[in-house]
């Protein structure tokens, strides 16, 4: 299952970090809806938080930066991260000086059933990451020792400053010759479709691995993006074919790439799905096995898509291996309550590859 990578310095031991906000989650019990719900269930997730913690249960040596209130809320976060074996010591506890409304964003989760899809309503604008001075972040310090670095669309959306560090980041990362993953994650409630699609323009330079790139229409270049048969956007349900053909484009504009992939969805209903995935890397497009399951929890399925790429590329998997283990990751994370996955036995994941289902005694 295992071969060499190049895209890794340290072979031995990876160290990962990861940029992002960590979300209150509220959601109303057994499938009910918000307008009758009298109680609500808390957790906490966030896209890169979720990586940090699905990484970390896996073995991984994961480290999550961030920007929370110094309360009872911002800690309880970080001590669920904590608890998930995350390092946390770069986190920033800000006080009401720092960040004047000192609060923690928070979404609420209606679960989809059946023929209802799940709804997501954010409530984080004036967030504490959205507030705090992040230029005062010695970056140099921040991101010492570390392999690789993920970061992802969501976070910059949130405000200029986040876009910013976002750049920021991306460029001593390269100066310290870090390997970075980048998942385009388009959010269309936080932003739109052209400032997404600017702002993954400046990143691209900077990436090593580029994840959820579907939402866009490749790049800012009305010359470029007027060509092809997929000048109308990324199909959402691709043939091979036309998956390779998208993947070249990107390989040839931005030879800096070592590998990109996509997760594919096939929703049946909210509570029935497929799943699949493309992968380009070391100059071929692999595809994966199709996974058909039923859904507990979808939120972060992404997420675990991407947490499983990192961990199968750190861990020198063949490449078909790395994109059925990642895909094999997302499925079990839509039987878990919650937004992380938390599996930490990749021999689990490992089974769903081979679609063995058999209890583990």
């Amino acid at each position: 299952m295992e071969h060499g990578n190049p895209l890794l310095k340290n072979n031995d031991s990876p160290r990962f970090i990861t940029f992002g906000e960590i979300m209150l989650r509220l959601t109303p019990p057994n499938y009910q809806k918000i307008r009758v719900a009298n109680e609500f269930e808390a957790s906490y997730g966030g896209s890169e938080a979720n990586i940090a913690l699905a990484l970390a249960n896996l073995g991984i040596d994961s480290t999550f930066f961030s920007v929370v209130p110094n309360n009872s809320l911002g800690k309880s976060a970080i001590r669920m991260l904590r608890s998930n074996d995350v390092h946390c010591t770069p986190v920033i506890l800000s006080t009401p000086e720092e960040t004047p409304t000192h609060r923690l964003g928070t979404y609420y989760l209606e679960t989809g059933y059946g023929i209802r899809p799940s709804k997501v309503t954010y409530d984080r604008k004036h967030s504490a990451i959205t507030e705090y001075d992040l230029t005062t972040v010695d970056l140099d310090w921040l991101l010492n020792g570390f392999d690789w670095l993920h970061l992802s669309g969501i976070t910059p959306a949130l405000s200029k400053g986040c876009a910013d560090f976002i750049l920021a980041m991306l460029q001593k990362a390269k100066e310290k010759d870090i390997t970075v993953s980048f998942d385009g994650n388009f959010r269309s409630t936080l932003w739109s479709w052209e400032e997404a699609r600017d702002f993954c323009t400046l990143c691209l330079p900077y990436v090593d691995v580029l994840l959820g790139i579907e939402p866009y229409h490749l790049w800012k270049d009305e010359n470029d993006h007027s060509k092809g048969d997929w000048k109308d956007g990324v199909p959402l349900q691709p043939s091979y074919e036309q998956q390779d053909e998208i993947f070249e484009h990107f390989v040839s504009r931005y030879p800096n790439l070592k590998c990109l992939a996509r997760h594919v969805r096939y929703a049946y209903t909210g509570s029935e799905n497929s799943l699949m995935a493309f992968m380009w890397y070391q100059g071929h497009t692999f595809e994966s096995k199709l996974f058909t399951f039923t859904i507990l929890d979808r939120v972060g399925g992404g997420d675990a898509f991407a947490s499983g790429l990192i961990y199968a590329m750190m861990h020198h998997y063949k490449p078909m291996d790395m994109v059925n283990f990642a895909v094999a990751s997302s499925v079990i994370k839509h039987t878990i309550r919650g937004d992380g996955n938390i599996t930490d036995d990749v021999e689990s994941i490992r089974k769903v590859m081979d679609s063995s289902f058999d209890i583990k005694r």
